[in-house]
């Protein structure tokens, strides 16, 4: 508790809460478009379990430290000029399955196609669970940032833990609102589809040894996002006046 009692504490704590979130949009925007396939009752419920088990994920990881640091070092031999890491090995993993996951459901959403949750009510609770399994995979991934970042900012395990904790808490508020506005217009669900794309792309890039400066993405899905919005606006106008 002593720990707590120190400024440099807080301000600790509110920086990597702050970065926290930052890094959690792709988490939220992952949720939202995962759960918007479930029965209208049981969404909520599946964005929140899925951010709870985001939040257990990393708090299990951030207990092992040791272990995620030692996933940063070369796996393979010396003889080969080319590097890789445990982290990148798992990075290269999410990077493909988040573009596959993203481009198929483009596909669904253009073509109208059937995709694996246009089933009969017998097999509700499998797509549940399936869309749980999906968002803790991408978590897993998603978490690897987050503890790395939390490592470079502080040392003590609780402030992480913290600063954990405060960011989902964070989220839980936003996923909902983030959820119905993407369900409600399409053409904001294919940008944040593609927009998914993209971090498969980074987290590819990432997992082969190069550096992505997420920020300037960030920047640019702020900007396009800002620019659909004003066209959805301007569209809605345009009907009015019709």
């Amino acid at each position: 508790m002593e720990l707590f009692l120190q400024p440099e504490t807080w301000i600790s704590l509110l920086t990597l809460t702050f970065l926290e979130i930052i890094l959690g949009v792709d988490n939220i925007i992952f949720i939202s478009i995962v759960t918007q396939k479930l029965p209208p009752d049981k969404r909520i419920k599946g964005q929140n379990i899925g951010l709870l088990l985001a939040l257990i994920l990393r708090i299990i990881l951030l207990l092992f430290i040791g272990f995620i640091m030692g996933l940063t070092k070369n796996i393979l031999p010396d003889s080969i000029p080319f590097e890789i890491t445990g982290k990148g090995v798992i990075l290269l993993l999410g990077g493909i399955f988040l573009i596959y996951k993203s481009t198929t459901e483009i596909h669904h959403k253009i073509t109208g196609d059937d995709d694996e949750f246009n089933i009969n009510e017998k097999e509700k609770s499998a797509s549940f669970i399936s869309v749980l399994i999906q968002i803790a995979l991408l978590n897993l991934v998603f978490s690897f940032d987050s503890i790395l970042t939390a490592i470079g900012i502080v040392k003590e395990i609780p402030i992480m833990i913290a600063a954990v904790v405060l960011s989902m808490l964070v989220m839980m508020k936003f996923t909902k609102p983030v959820s119905d506005l993407v369900n409600k217009f399409p053409s904001l669900q294919i940008l944040a589809l593609s927009f998914l794309i993209m971090i498969g792309v980074t987290l590819i890039m990432e997992g082969l040894g190069y550096e992505v400066e997420k920020s300037i993405i960030y920047v640019s899905v702020a900007f396009s996002f800002g620019v659909e919005i004003l066209n959805i606006k301007y569209r809605k106008k345009s009907i009015k006046n019709s």
